[in-house]
């Protein structure tokens, strides 16, 4: 059975650990009210949630569904299975679609990016119709592939139905897949994540606005999607970014277009206002160094697969410590990758964050030598 070692690190430039902070936590205001069937406020670069009330609850999406219509858009475009400039054909079942649409005539041919800037900034239903059935040849193998990408993508609570959010008893999400996948549309396909700052779109002779209103009353806010039926209300899935931090936000079941504004504002001004994000380690660089046996070279050096980010309350960032479990010993040979422990972030007795220590390099075994001369001290040293 591996043994383990606990090890403080010092974080260059981030914070010391000379001491162990013995002061009290400046308390924190709870979240605002907010007047909606189910909502979460959530950082984009740490995951963290700030605020939440029954964001695990199912409940219909509206055209909120449209983000994974296009994020679904956005995987085949990115393997290269189409391109924005294909020409789509506009089918019957498409031009005959209720709701908001962006106009296109039947039999005719549109750019798919025209059809995708339809379907982001005019809401068309008849926009996402087409381009599921591009790609998948019908609405009903389309919705396949997006219950697909929701389970890669962790949104367990999820199931689609279609590629536009029109009501179906077994069409459904929750606020946190929801904020899960706008974090994927961001992360992912940032090239195309400009499509939702966009405040109108001309199709056809006409012109309509995005109806995310907080594009106009805040402009730190650049996406991301509105919904609306009478089954599932007024919703909004949005994010913001001011200096270094960015937001999410999903509110699901308000009252009104205002409402749905007015308490997203009201989450990400408190968000903003009571708490900070930092990156604290980069993916790929080595944060610290742990011995290897038998090894062509006795050190490794360990880190992290992706950056590892860190929200908290304003100006307690400096009471933060970190430590790290290492497996022991590490033996080599070893291969890049190798998980071989974890780093901890704390605030105070709160884990803030986690995530794996593997090998940034390969190491070989050593000679004939160095491998007796350790495997007689690893014998002495139990």
């Amino acid at each position: 059975m591996l043994k383990h070692t606990k090890v403080v690190l010092f974080l260059s430039f981030l914070f010391a650990f000379t001491q162990v902070f013995a002061g009290a936590i400046t308390p924190q205001p709870s979240a605002p009210s907010v007047a909606a069937k189910s909502y979460i406020l959530m950082d984009y670069d740490s995951g963290r949630i700030l605020a939440e009330e029954n964001a695990d609850q199912k409940l219909p999406p509206a055209s909120i569904t449209k983000l994974m219509t296009s994020y679904v858009v956005s995987h085949e475009l990115h393997a290269g299975n189409i391109k924005l400039e294909d020409e789509v054909l506009i089918s019957e079942k498409a031009w005959r679609m209720q709701g908001s649409r962006s106009f296109m005539e039947v039999n005719t041919k549109v750019s798919l990016e025209s059809l995708m800037r339809g379907m982001i900034v005019q809401s068309g239903n008849d926009a996402a119709v087409a381009l599921a059935e591009h790609i998948a040849g019908s609405e009903e193998t389309f919705a396949q592939m997006m219950n697909q990408y929701a389970q890669q993508l962790g949104m367990y609570n999820t199931n689609y139905m279609n590629a536009t959010g029109l009501p179906d008893p077994d069409h459904y999400t929750t606020a946190h897949d929801i904020a899960i996948l706008s974090a994927a549309l961001i992360r992912d396909f940032p090239e195309h994540y400009e499509w939702y700052s966009e405040k109108e779109y001309t199709y056809n002779g006409i012109t309509q606005h995005n109806r995310n209103k907080l594009l106009w009353r805040d402009n730190s806010v650049d996406g991301l999607k509105t919904g609306h039926t009478e089954e599932a209300g007024f919703c909004l899935a949005a994010s913001a970014k001011r200096g270094d931090m960015r937001l999410i936000s999903v509110v699901l079941g308000t009252r009104s277009e205002n409402a749905r504004a007015q308490e997203t504002q009201k989450l990400m001004n408190y968000g903003f206002r009571f708490f900070e994000t930092h990156q604290l380690y980069k993916a790929n660089a080595g944060i610290i160094d742990t011995k290897v046996w038998k090894g062509a070279t006795d050190q490794l050096s360990l880190g992290l697969t992706k950056p590892l980010s860190v929200t908290v309350p304003r100006g307690q960032y400096d009471q933060l410590q970190a430590t790290t479990n290492i497996q022991q010993p590490v033996i080599a040979p070893i291969t890049a990758g190798t998980v071989l422990g974890e780093v901890e972030i704390r605030l105070g007795d709160e884990v803030v964050a986690k995530q794996e220590l593997v090998a940034l390099e390969n190491i070989e075994q050593g000679s004939w030598w160095r491998r007796l001369i350790d495997e007689i001290m690893l014998w002495i040293w139990g």
